[in-house]
């Protein structure tokens, strides 16, 4: 093999934000790698403005990294020599301009390799640099090395389900490669902390002809949260349909985290493209990744490598997921959801319980509304959506969020049954008992009642509890409860019965019955000319 005239590894460095750039300081880490291995010399590639090296652009996105910023970086993380190619056109970063300005250099400087951090902007540049050279491009590489006189290149290849080891043909000049950046980690200086710079106006850019730009805008945040996440649930193809992978929102929502997801899921259209995570999606950083019937293939864990925890959850032991997990839990997707989901709302649950005792105890507490506002929107719920669920008004829940209010006990048992939660699960033994006396209060309310006759005597203290209530000839029932917790089931025994509910009216007769929430506002009356006569049985939680 024929190698080029000079021994330098080169690696393009985009300055378009700090993330990517930190990329590009990690595909640095394997340049040198390279370099080291062919004795020759490492060299980053840098393009701004020259009027802008210090100062940001006047552009509606200016670059995170300046040109001054980036050299003192490279230099430090290693960077051998600094080329910086420089022309006003490269205050906007574009890749057809980018490529175009790059294929020159190459064309002049002749490097052994460009190694180019993969994104979507850094695949576009390669692309064109490497087809106006003239010249071979390996893509989405996870290794390169210096193998008997050849570079060799391993890369994920049918979905990542194996690795495929490519090079370069026999006699190339220069070669071209897109790194995955998170292959390879930022290394120290180079000692002296000093660099070869070399400075390189570009009078002029050939571009292709009939390309404008319209319009460049900085990410929306609601796109870059699953990026930036400190919590996500991740969920593969093993979740099997649309159903089970709704259930990894749910517990996302529960723990407050983001959703993300392995390609087959996007293909299937359970959930959004924006969630991808991977080579041909997003990285993230997460402090905990929970990945759910994922396999591990080598394009999605290349998203997830920089996770400070990762947890793994997998039916099959031998799933390459579990190599790099820092918690491994052999089990099925669906079950380990469903119980896992379960426990973590009745924590959820408990710390708001506790949050609300705080409350209690010292007013100016914040804990307890702050609590209530990071649940209703990790579900994704409107201040109408969670009153309604509550049966309380949005403007309720806002005080509540915004603590100028202190909610009843009530109020968490709302909440409870809204994310069907058992309240069991999750209160305390005092707690318990001061549920039973109110609803021994409640009993003893209706039973002195002349409208109320027990059928459940000593019950004071059970949840499920039975009257017999009587309603005098068209007279309207006077409830000593027009609303209360749980569920209430009426049976007409006798008489004609209307029944108003949350504002809509239904009538019964005699052998007819009706079962609903009994936190809806509710209003009995008798149709009849006689007494109607009703057995009526109460589930409080």
């Amino acid at each position: 093999m024929t190698l080029p005239s000079k021994t330098e590894v080169w690696v393009y460095a985009d300055l378009r934000s700090e993330r990517f750039f930190n990329d590009s300081l990690n595909v640095l880490a394997c340049g040198k790698q390279l370099a080291k291995s062919i004795s020759g010399k490492v060299a980053v590639v840098l393009m701004g403005d020259p009027g802008c090296a210090e100062t940001p652009p006047l552009t509606d996105c200016p670059p995170c990294v300046l040109l001054h910023q980036a050299q003192r970086k490279c230099i430090h993380h290693g960077a051998e020599k600094i080329l910086i190619l420089e022309n006003k056109r490269f205050a906007v970063p574009r890749a057809d301009i980018h490529a175009s300005a790059l294929a020159e250099a190459v064309k002049t400087h002749c490097p052994l390799i460009i190694l180019v951090p993969l994104s979507e902007f850094g695949r576009e540049l390669a692309a064109r640099a490497a087809r106006l050279c003239n010249a071979g491009l390996i893509a989405e590489c996870t290794d390169i090395r210096m193998e008997a006189g050849e570079i060799k290149a391993i890369c994920p290849s049918w979905g990542g389900d194996i690795l495929a080891e490519i090079s370069y043909v026999k006699k190339f000049t220069t070669g071209f490669a897109t790194v995955q950046p998170h292959a390879y980690k930022t290394g120290g200086g180079n000692g002296e902390e000093k660099a070869e710079v070399q400075r390189v106006p570009i009078k002029s850019i050939k571009t292709p002809q009939g390309l404008t730009l319209l319009s460049r805008t900085v990410e929306a945040e609601e796109h870059r949260k699953l990026e930036t996440a400190d919590l996500i649930v991740v969920g593969g193809a093993g979740l099997g349909t649309a159903d089970n992978f709704g259930m990894i929102r749910d517990l996302a929502a529960c723990m407050g985290a983001e959703v993300g997801a392995t390609r087959p899921p996007v293909l299937q259209h359970w959930v959004d493209s924006e969630r991808l995570i991977g080579q041909t999606g997003k990285t993230v950083r997460p402090n905990l990744l929970i990945s759910i019937a994922t396999s591990g293939a080598v394009q999605y864990t290349a998203g997830i490598m920089e996770s400070k925890t990762i947890v793994a959850v997998n039916r099959d032991p031998a799933a390459p997921i579990f190599q790099i997990a820092d918690l491994g839990i052999v089990a099925d997707a669906k079950t380990f959801l469903q119980i896992f989901t379960t426990k973590v709302k009745q924590t959820v649950m408990r710390r708001l319980a506790d949050a609300l005792s705080e409350k209690a105890r010292t007013p100016s507490a914040k804990g307890f509304g702050a609590e209530i506002r990071k649940l209703r929107e990790s579900h994704g719920w409107s201040l109408e959506a969670l009153a309604q669920s509550t049966g309380r008004s949005p403007e309720f829940i806002k005080q509540i969020e915004n603590n100028e209010e202190s909610p009843p006990v009530s109020f968490l048992l709302q909440l409870a049954k809204a994310l069907n939660v058992n309240p069991g699960a999750f209160l305390r033994r005092e707690e318990k008992i001061l549920l039973r006396d109110m609803r021994a209060q409640e009993h003893t309310k209706r039973t002195q009642s002349y409208n109320y006759e027990t059928l459940t005597e000593g019950a004071e203290n059970d949840r499920l509890r039975a009257f017999l209530v009587t309603i005098e000839s068209r007279q309207t029932h006077k409830p000593v409860a027009y609303k209360h917790e749980g569920e209430e089931f009426i049976y007409v025994l006798k008489g004609h019965l209307e029944l108003t509910l949350g504002g809509k009216t239904r009538d019964f007769k005699c052998g007819e019955s009706v079962h609903f929430n009994s936190d809806i506002p509710h209003k009995l009356k008798n149709l009849s000319n006689e007494m109607t006569r009703l057995l009526v049985v109460l589930y409080t939680p």
